[in-house]
């Protein structure tokens, strides 16, 4: 069997929204596109009926990508968890050693994230350098093009 996808609470019920919707708006109004499209005659040649098909099958995909993730899902609330070690869930402040800025950032699943929303994925390089780490701590990210660029954890927080 796959892994399991660690998930916020909140990115699990994103993708049910999402996934209702496809199933309640978007597949009716696409097959009742494809029908309009098929009305006008002949389909080698009539580009609506093409362009809705091809709708249709990415909503298809999509439910079944959404299914198969929430199957996999493993909720955890970062508000049930504590310490000052960076795991999934947590609230992270940084400090650019370089720059002297501080950044808050939150390391959540894959499908939540969302960096403007200072919301990171626990694949990226920067929340897998800062796994298992303490407050205090230092990490290194390796950036081949713009250089290395050292962090300190200044403060680990579960909300």
């Amino acid at each position: 069997m796959a892994d399991r996808e660690p998930m916020t609470r909140p990115g699990y019920e994103a993708l049910k929204e999402e996934l209702k919707r496809l199933k309640t708006v978007e597949r009716p109004k696409t097959s009742k596109e494809i029908e309009e499209a098929r009305a006008h005659g002949d389909l080698s040649e009539n580009a609506e009926y093409h362009a809705a098909r091809e709708k249709q099958s990415f909503i298809e995909g999509r439910v079944q990508e959404i299914e198969s993730k929430l199957a996999l899902a493993e909720i955890i609330d970062p508000s049930s968890l504590s310490g000052d070690r960076v795991m999934f869930g947590a609230t992270i402040t940084l400090l650019d050693v370089e720059s002297d800025e501080e950044t808050l950032y939150q390391i959540v699943g894959h499908d939540e994230a969302d960096v403007k929303a200072k919301r990171i994925s626990v694949n990226a390089p920067l929340a897998r350098a800062c796994l298992g780490k303490h407050e205090g701590d230092e990490v290194t990210l390796k950036r081949p093009k713009t250089g290395d660029r050292t962090y300190e954890i200044v403060k680990v927080e579960y909300k």
